[in-house]
């Protein structure tokens, strides 16, 4: 197993994306291929390997595309840049798998003119785990595609079933449809016509509608949306399990709560629940329904989040879940 891993991508590279490859390969047993500035990651990597042996290489890339370049145009212009260097490197069957927590879009297009989609597959989408009571609920697309169609959506479904069935080992995941309401007339004209196809599918187990509220409470396993929906809807639930924490923390200290529960337990019970809450557990997101394994990270993903991303992508490529779809469409 080894991941072609995007160096210079994130808000904190070079140096925690080198920390996390550190750590993956001694806790994953694959092998690690960094692509970016070879000057900068030899002296990271040499400090932070401590002499060790470790499978890691390094790949020369001379150039980053930046947040805010237009993602296609830079992917096709910087043919040296760390992102594009390493999807060739899946590309060209020398990595079996791409990670990079840098700019969304750079890691979508670049997949997408590199690795190309898989015959059958007219748009990939982002399936994002999120944490529940009752375990995972998968969200697709959470940001690869803005604007879909109903065939998008249904491809969605199949997909994000496949890999909630043989990644996440979720025995006949439900599949769910966000909207406004459960009833079926409920909805925008895209919803809605979607909603009729989904009916009639029977290589999928779809439970209906979902609302905003099912996805926390982890109703169904796998719920599907428009990409620009799903990225809204994924930045709102980051943002309000902070506040949350954030807001909690004041009430207790402020009312003398650490005190009246004991500061021990208090300590281990927001340890356990930031656990749960906390996006590096996961640590990064497939994109589904190109010819190859690619895994986007947060763009503030530290060392443990890279590490976990990388176990995604090795979980990815042992399930096979890429012929799975291939097969299925």
């Amino acid at each position: 197993m080894k991941i072609a891993v995007d160096a210079m991508g994130g808000d904190r590279a070079p140096a925690e994306i080198i920390k996390g490859a550190v750590q993956a390969v001694q806790k994953y047993s694959c092998e690690v291929v960094l692509v970016g500035d070879e000057e900068k990651i030899s002296g990271i990597l040499d400090a932070e390997s401590c002499g060790k042996n470790l499978p890691i290489t390094i790949r020369h890339a001379g150039s980053v595309i930046q947040m805010g370049e237009h993602p296609a145009d830079a992917v096709r212009t910087k043919k040296d840049s760390s992102i594009v260097v390493a999807t060739r490197l899946v590309n060209d069957g020398e990595c079996d798998a791409v990670l990079s927590a840098g700019s969304t879009g750079a890691a979508v297009a670049a997949a997408l003119l590199i690795l190309k989609r898989i015959h059958g597959i007219s748009r990939p989408a982002i399936a994002t785990p999120i944490p529940t009571p009752n375990g995972t609920t998968l969200l697709l697309d959470s940001g690869a595609i803005v604007d879909s169609k109903p065939e998008n959506l249904i491809q969605s479904g199949i997909m994000g079933a496949l890999y909630a069935e043989h990644v996440l080992k979720i025995k006949n995941p439900s599949v769910a449809l966000l909207n406004i309401g459960e009833e079926e007339t409920k909805g925008n004209e895209l919803v809605k016509e979607t909603y009729q196809l989904l009916k009639g599918l029977s290589t999928i187990n779809f439970a209906g509608n979902a609302e905003g509220r099912d996805i926390p409470r982890g109703k169904f396993d796998v719920v599907i949306c428009d990409g620009f929906v799903g990225n809204i809807v994924l930045k709102f639930g980051e943002g309000l399990a902070l506040t949350i924490m954030k807001l909690l923390t004041e009430e207790l200290t402020a009312n003398g709560g650490a005190e009246l529960l004991g500061r021990e337990l208090l300590t281990s019970t927001f340890r356990n629940l930031s656990k749960r809450l906390d996006a590096s557990e996961n640590g990064g997101a497939p994109l589904l329904g190109v010819n190859g394994c690619c895994v986007i990270s947060h763009g503030s993903s530290d060392a443990k989040a890279i590490c976990s991303g990388i176990g995604v992508a090795c979980d990815y490529v042992k399930s096979n879940v890429f012929e799975r779809i291939r097969d299925a469409l």
